[in-house]
Formats: C-alpha cells, structure tokens, sequence
C-alpha cells in the first residue's frame, strides 16, 4: 500500500481523500441546483411524468408581471429590515449584561440561548397559543391596563389582522436568534483583554461609556459577520410562516420562500418555483459575497 500511495502526486492524494465527500455533494446539492437553474428556462409541472419543454425566459418575464412575487418580496425585504437591525443590536446588549464573572450568570446565559434549541415546530405552536384571542399576551395586555383607555384594544388579532401578522411572526424569529447571536457576540467579548477596560477607566471612561469607547469598535467584525448572517436567513424564513400563519392573512405575511413552497408543492408548478429560487438564489448569492469581502476586511 506504502508504495502504491508513493506513485501517485503529491496534489492528488488530498483529493482522493475528499472524494467520498465531493460525490455525495455532488449528487445532494450540486446536481439538484443545476437542475433547478434547467428547469427555471422550461415549461415543467402539473403533470410530472412529461419531459420538460423548454421556453427561455418565459417563467421570468411572467415572474417579474406576478403583482403577488413582488408583494412577498416586498414582505420579505421588510422582515429584513424589522428583524436584521434588533437582531444586531440586542444579542450584543444581552452578550455585555451576560460576560461578567458573577455567581449563576450561566444560568441566565442558558436561559438565553434555550430558545435557539427548541423546535421551531414546538416554538410556532405555543407562539400560537400566547398570540390566541383569548391567549396570555390579550389576557395580560387587558388585566395590565384595567379600564384604561388603551385597553379597549384588546384583544389583538397578532395573527389574523393583515396589519399585525408578519410583525407578530417577526418576534418569534427574534426570540429564537437572540441567543445564537449572543454567543457569537460573547465569544468576541471575551477576547477583548480586560487591560484595554483598565486603562480606560483611568482616563474616565467608565460605564456604558467604555463599551461606546472600547467595546463596540472592537466587535465591529463580529457586528457585520451578525448582520450578513442574520440577512440570509430573514431572506430564507419559512418555518415560522408555515406553522403560524401560512402566508395569511391576505397575502400579508407570506415570504419569498413561502410563495416558492406554494408553487412547487401544492400548485405543482415546478418550472415557475424554480425560477422564484434562481431569483432567490441571485440575491442570497450577493448577501453571502458581501460577506466575503467586509467580513475579512474587518478582522484585518
């Protein structure tokens, strides 16, 4: 075996290794997509056992003339931009309150990132109860508010009101992200030497002052790596929607994704579906090479 390894160059050997793995990719992801980007230039769907029939561009020119496509990604540009900046901001406050050295700070560090391990099936369910007419969040609003004026109304309808549902499915996805995003925020704190805080406070900055001062211009790669991330998956969010509201009411909360899912799997209109993907993909494709480039640009 030794001198059978030692005819073979040096180059190829590291592929070998790889090749189990490539072939499995290969024949998992990179043959669908390819095939997906085929099928977006054909006429494919309703009935699957007939051999796709190609139309060029048909499917897009359709694509940008569906007023629905543009109301979904209308929906979801503004998941992006409800979601994206609270889920920079907030696990940051939570990763500073939570990297201190005091007694129990790891359960509340647990606390935080518990939700990030529960189901989303298990989280949209009991979202569902809490956001119910006479769920706990109506409840509480009415016995917090008493005869108030405000009180008048209650109860919400978070999930049935085309004004209230995409937001409503909006706080699901930031109470799941906020711990994931903390931790990435809290392994960058703790990599920030105490020296530098030290002699801070002996120049007066002590407090919130010194996180404005030291804090957040040193976290500022882990601030963008947060954002970048954060963006592709507002683009891909669909498990919320699907369980909470499917897409409801009126069209009001229903994502990008989710038209994709809707035209595949229950129009069975693989051809159209494949095209809101390539769409989907271009756009991803941007998010993920912007990535590439600020994100090491601010570890320099």
């Amino acid at each position: 075996m030794r001198n059978y390894w030692r005819f073979l160059p040096k180059t190829i050997v590291p592929y070998l290794f790889l090749f189990p793995a490539l072939l499995v990719i290969g024949l998992t992801v990179f043959f669908p997509a390819f095939h997906a980007f085929y099928l977006s230039f054909t006429e494919y769907g309703y009935n699957l056992n007939e051999n796709p029939t190609w139309v060029g561009g048909k499917n897009f020119q359709q694509l940008f003339e569906d007023e629905l496509f543009w109301k979904t990604l209308g929906n979801t540009v503004l998941y992006l931009l409800g979601v994206v900046p609270l889920l920079i901001t907030l696990p940051l406050l939570l990763a500073i309150l939570v990297n201190r050295k005091l007694k129990g700070i790891g359960f509340f560090r647990l606390s935080y990132y518990t939700p990030v391990i529960i189901s989303m099936v298990v989280a949209g369910i009991a979202w569902n109860w809490l956001y119910a007419e006479n769920g706990l969040l109506n409840q509480l609003g009415q016995w917090l508010l008493g005869s108030q004026p405000v009180a008048a109304l209650f109860p919400i309808p978070w999930l049935t009101s085309p004004d209230w549902a995409i937001f409503s499915v909006m706080v699901v996805t930031l109470w799941k992200g906020l711990g994931y995003y903390m931790v990435i925020y809290l392994a960058g704190l703790q990599g920030i030497p105490p020296d530098l805080y030290e002699a801070a406070a002996l120049d007066g900055s002590d407090g919130w002052q010194r996180h404005w001062d030291i804090t957040i211009p040193l976290m500022r790669p882990y601030v963008v790596l947060v954002g970048v991330i954060s963006s592709i998956s507002a683009m891909k969010v669909f498990e919320e929607v699907y369980i909470m509201t499917q897409g409801g009411p009126r069209n009001s909360s229903k994502t990008i994704v989710y038209y994709l899912y809707e035209q595949a799997f229950q129009n069975l209109n693989i051809s159209y579906a494949c095209a809101i993907g390539l769409v989907l993909f271009l756009v991803i494709l941007t998010l993920s090479i912007l990535r590439l480039i600020v994100v090491p640009q601010e570890l320099d």
